[in-house]
């Protein structure tokens, strides 16, 4: 598995991550979640889950796709209102993408480039992401954007069909275009969660 973005914040993580299948992240999220509530209930002398809700999955097509869901993950904490560029929250992968952080650093860029497709070398990820990153700071881009945190899969039509194939298990779920920049979601129905 590779990690290839991240933020933490106080009361949630967001990871995109390069599985070969939903049991290597039950078992990252297992003991992220687990190691970091421990680690933080000792230091604090406190007991029970550092965050209450269970971690929610998305599955996300390559290229603008990717690009897209990079930049939301690594805008996190400017949506908040707690620091005004990426650069300024520690804790998500912003400076290591861009060469900043030297040190201790967690992600596999090969990977992401590789999976931005047409040939995204190091240095154009690099520069495209900061000049991706900085557009959406000057437009003031900061809503929220639930398709990245509420659905089962997000991408071009043709990959949400294949997710929605590839998945079936008795849940309803049903493919809508997201927005007018060609992305498709796959999504549960809530009101009826399972068939018969």
């Amino acid at each position: 598995m590779s990690l290839l973005a991240y933020c933490i914040t106080s009361n949630h993580t967001h990871l995109l991550v390069n599985a070969h299948g939903k049991e290597q992240i039950s078992r990252l999220m297992q003991c992220l979640e687990g190691d970091f509530a421990q680690a933080y209930n000792i230091r604090k002398k406190r007991s029970g889950a550092f965050w209450q809700d269970r971690y929610h999955a998305t599955l996300v097509d390559g290229n603008e796709h990717l690009w897209r869901c990079l930049r939301y993950i690594d805008l996190n904490m400017v949506r908040a209102g707690v620091v005004r560029h990426p650069e300024e929250w520690e804790w998500c992968g912003y400076r290591e993408l861009l060469g900043i952080r030297k040190r201790y650093c967690l992600l596999d860029e090969d990977r992401l480039s590789e999976a931005l497709g047409d040939g995204v070398d190091l240095e154009r990820l690099r520069r495209m992401h900061g000049e991706n990153v900085m557009a959406a700071l000057v437009a003031g881009e900061m809503r929220r954007e639930g398709m990245w945190t509420e659905n089962v899969a997000v991408g071009s039509r043709e990959f949400v069909e294949t997710v929605k194939e590839t998945l079936k298990n008795h849940r309803r779920r049903e493919i809508a275009e997201a927005d007018e920049n060609g992305s498709w979601v796959l999504r549960e129905h809530t009101d009826y969660p399972y068939t018969s």
